[in-house]
């Protein structure tokens, strides 16, 4: 399994990214973390993911998980076709509930755990691979799921790595202090996590889990 999990974007680690995905090639982008968004906003947020990766060397397609609500089958068919995957972040409520409409869930951890393609995903797209998503609700609102979704809000995670993720850790991106709030509340609850900085990522590869 090979995970690049980061606070913001490639952190100060795109050479740990591009040695864990390997020679650039197809990559699927996932912005559904930004579907509670006004349009506008949401088309300009995968642009600027689309960008950089392009820079590298890439050839980056959005995969629109509200295209395959109820089609697991048809997304692991689409999948199967980029050699990594690109998650970016924005609610990781909602994203997680697009995960499970969509069956991407289950479909990613079959395809990571028999390494047949590389996820990276920032802030919403690394969150979302915990066990649970406890204390998350002081960075991003769960209300946002049933009008964008409709459906609950759920709190459970992937559970491909087992710690929380808490992203933006003494960053200009977090002016209010929510990462702060989120290790409290993992503190409170017993959760285990680690705190990145916007330069910090964790990289799984194999069995090997590191911040770099």
């Amino acid at each position: 399994m090979r995970l690049f999990l980061s606070s913001y974007r490639f952190g100060a680690h795109v050479d740990r990214f591009l040695a864990l995905t390997g020679n650039p090639g197809p990559i699927a982008v996932i912005a559904n973390a930004a579907d509670a968004w006004p349009a506008r906003a949401r088309e300009s947020a995968v642009m600027s993911d689309v960008a950089p990766l392009r820079r590298l060397g890439f050839t980056p397609t959005e995969v629109d998980l509200r295209d395959f609500v109820g089609r697991p089958d048809a997304l692991k068919r689409t999948l199967t076709g980029f050699g990594g995957v690109w998650v970016r972040g924005g609610n990781t409520f909602v994203l997680r509930a697009q995960f499970a409409r969509s069956g991407a869930d289950a479909v990613l951890t079959d395809l990571l755990r028999r390494d047949e393609l590389a996820y990276a995903g920032y802030s919403a797209g690394a969150c979302v691979m915990a066990p649970s998503l406890t204390g998350v609700e002081f960075a991003d609102d769960p209300a946002e799921v049933a009008p964008t979704c409709g459906v609950s809000a759920r709190w459970d995670g992937l559970g491909l790595v087992d710690f929380t993720i808490v992203p933006h850790w003494s960053s200009s991106l977090d002016p209010d202090n929510e990462a702060a709030r989120m290790i409290a509340a993992c503190h409170a609850a017993g959760v285990k996590f680690r705190a990145l900085t916007d330069d910090q990522a964790i990289v799984v590869d194999a069995e090997t889990t590191i911040l770099v």
